[in-house]
């Protein structure tokens, strides 16, 4: 049982002054005097301020897959470094590392790299409205491509802003955002499929890219429905409309060619980040050749700290590991087993828990049945299932404390976590009342 959170309280406390709500992202802000502050990470686990140990299953929202100060990604990135972190100029390894990530992504024939996956989303936007010459882009309500204005609609909104099912109401997400950015964004329900056949007949030959997250990883991980993914690819083909996975998330983690692979899709483009480099800061995004060509020939892409030294070293490492070791293998079968074993607990206690997402990066939605999209999921019991959370954290089990966020695994996380946090989550489920 955690007890001592003195160090954190004191930490917010202090942060405050000059940061705000004491954190740098709203996303890390939990509320006062809860908000953890870390010391350091290990493996699958890390220690707060105040000395108490977690399993983590947050891994810094999904970046961490092989574990936190992986052993061989710390001294390749150690090596790389005493040569210089930053150049205006590309070096062979970065080049190594594209060709990677060309040879691991089945739709991916050019790419290049950026620093976060928000840069990624907004570099595979400008390219796809340059190819096409069109404008307007459709995204689907509860899906996050990061924090550029252009998308940062209808992802956290109340879903009773969205409008009908029907016609739905693009909502920022955020004061700040240009009022004139929502002539250029239509949202919808994800796995809808008439809503977006009726879409596309509307505007389809103005809209120049569909984005589409392969499961929806800031709400639930919610899965796509049997065919939608294939019926986004084959309406942009005859709309000659660019399609855009948004594999930040998914990359790297459920296989190594990412949901490209899993689902056996071919996107125009994807975007990538998060599992890429292990935690250090590396993006990239790419595509058919036909399309990235146009990058650099009227269309423009940069960034000072794209192929900064430690990003792209971790990257290398990390994707050679992929490549040459059954990890992912390996984290889907402990994921596996502990879906399952929290699917058991939960059907012992008769609380229906509908499961989604994948055994490397999962959630489950407490009170229904089945859930489809963002507007499903918001009839879920929520309050609940952050009061098993914090309960969990109590007990050094760290599941995000947003009930959006998906539980992450990694390599690191062995059997013996995997039986920890069930014996937690079967004492949690007893001793917290619905």
């Amino acid at each position: 049982m955690q007890s001592h959170f003195e160090k954190s309280r004191a930490l917010q406390k202090r942060a405050t002054q000059t940061i705000p709500l004491g954190v740098n992202s709203n996303f890390r802000y939990w509320g006062e005097g809860i908000t953890p502050y870390v010391q350091k990470a290990q493996g699958a686990y890390l220690w707060d301020v105040d000395g108490n140990r977690y399993i983590d299953y947050r891994l810094a929202f999904g970046p961490i897959i092989l574990g936190h100060a992986h052993p061989d990604v710390n001294s390749c990135v150690h090596e790389e470094i005493d040569q210089g972190v930053l150049f205006a100029m590309t070096g062979e390894l970065e080049v190594a590392v594209i060709e990677k990530i060309v040879a691991m992504c089945p739709a991916v024939e050019m790419a290049r790299l950026a620093c976060s996956g928000t840069e990624a989303t907004m570099h595979a936007l400008r390219v796809a409205r340059a190819y096409t010459g069109r404008e307007l882009v459709i995204k689907f309500e509860g899906m996050y491509h990061g924090f550029q204005d252009y998308m940062l609609f209808s992802t956290y909104a109340p879903v009773e802003a969205y409008g009908s099912y029907r016609s739905p109401i693009p909502i920022p997400a955020s004061s700040g955002i240009p009022k004139a950015l929502n002539d250029l964004v239509v949202t919808l329900p994800f796995n809808d499929f008439e809503g977006l056949e009726k879409t596309l007949r509307r505007v389809g030959y103005e809209t120049a890219a569909v984005i589409a997250e392969p499961c929806m990883g800031n709400c639930g991980a919610i899965l796509p429905a049997p065919g939608f993914l294939e019926f986004i690819r084959q309406k942009c083909t005859e709309y000659g409309i660019v399609f855009i996975l948004d594999e930040v998330k998914t990359g790297f983690r459920i296989a190594n060619g990412g949901a490209q692979e899993f689902y056996r899709l071919d996107p125009d483009m994807a975007t990538y980040a998060k599992a890429i480099g292990n935690g250090y800061p590396l993006a990239a995004f790419g595509g058919k050749k036909s399309i990235m060509q146009i990058v650099g020939r009227g269309v423009s892409q940069g960034g000072t700290y794209n192929n900064n030294k430690p990003g792209v070293a971790a990257a290398y490492a990390t994707l050679s590991l992929l490549q040459s070791q059954p990890i992912l293998e390996t984290i889907a079968l402990r994921g596996q087993r502990l879906m399952d074993g929290l699917k058991a607990i939960f059907a012992e206690a008769g609380i229906p828990a509908c499961f989604n997402g994948y055994p490397a990066m999962f959630s489950f939605a407490l009170g229904v049945e089945t859930v489809t999209n963002q507007r499903d999921w918001s009839e879920s019991e929520k309050g609940y299932y952050l009061r098993l959370v914090e309960a969990a954290i109590q007990r050094g089990v760290m599941p995000d404390h947003d009930p959006r966020e998906p539980w992450f695994l990694c390599y690191s996380h062995g059997e013996a976590e995997i039986d920890e946090t069930l014996d937690v989550m079967r004492d949690v489920v007893k001793s917290v009342k619905r």
